[in-house]
């Protein structure tokens, strides 16, 4: 999962999985009841780095902890929160960039050229 152009990615799927990449709030965002909806139907969300008023409202939407933030926080790609039912767990995944599985999985479009 990478940053899209616009610095948000958010999806959903049939088994109710939401991966957060900051999702700036100013547009109503992170503090609209829709949002709030899909965090309470989601089995398993994967939080990425995530912008400053966006982390404020995450942390009390989903009860995390000042140090669970800091994976969250001016993170590097491959870091971040993952949340299934009452555990949260830190991740750093620092991915091989020099291997075919990368290159099929990378959304960033200038690695792909690089590859």
């Amino acid at each position: 999962m990478g940053e899209s152009p616009g610095g948000t990615d958010k999806k959903l799927s049939a088994n109710h999985t939401t991966d957060t990449h900051s999702y700036h709030a100013e547009h109503q965002g992170l503090a609209s009841r829709e949002v709030e909806n899909i965090f309470e139907n989601s089995d398993f969300v994967l939080m990425l780095n995530q912008a400053q008023g966006d982390r404020a409202i995450l942390a009390k939407q989903l009860n995390i902890s000042p140090q669970q933030m800091k994976y969250v926080t001016h993170t590097e790609a491959g870091e971040g929160l993952i949340f299934y039912g009452n555990v949260v767990l830190p991740f750093v995944d620092h991915f091989p960039k020099d291997t075919e599985l990368y290159r099929i999985m990378t959304t960033k479009p200038e690695e792909v050229s690089s590859l």
